[in-house]
């Protein structure tokens, strides 16, 4: 579990692929989250995580909680 700016996210490694996360939004507004894989397949740092995660909030619209068009 990692919260960024009030905002919960559940971060998973996925089985057999190093360095790719699943990112399950969990107090957003709909069933939402996002991937991450890194090619050299080193594990990201708690701070890496959290980069990522406010970079994907930048990019929701409030007014759909989707990805902006």
């Amino acid at each position: 579990m990692v919260a960024v700016d009030g905002q919960d996210f559940r971060v998973r490694v996925r089985a057999g692929e190093p360095g790719t996360y699943d990112f399950d939004w969990l107090s957003g507004p709909h069933d939402y989250g996002f991937g991450l894989s890194r090619s050299d397949g080193v594990a990201l740092s708690r701070p890496e995580m959290e980069e990522a995660i406010r970079a994907f909030l930048a990019e929701i619209d409030p007014a759909t909680g989707y990805l902006a068009e």
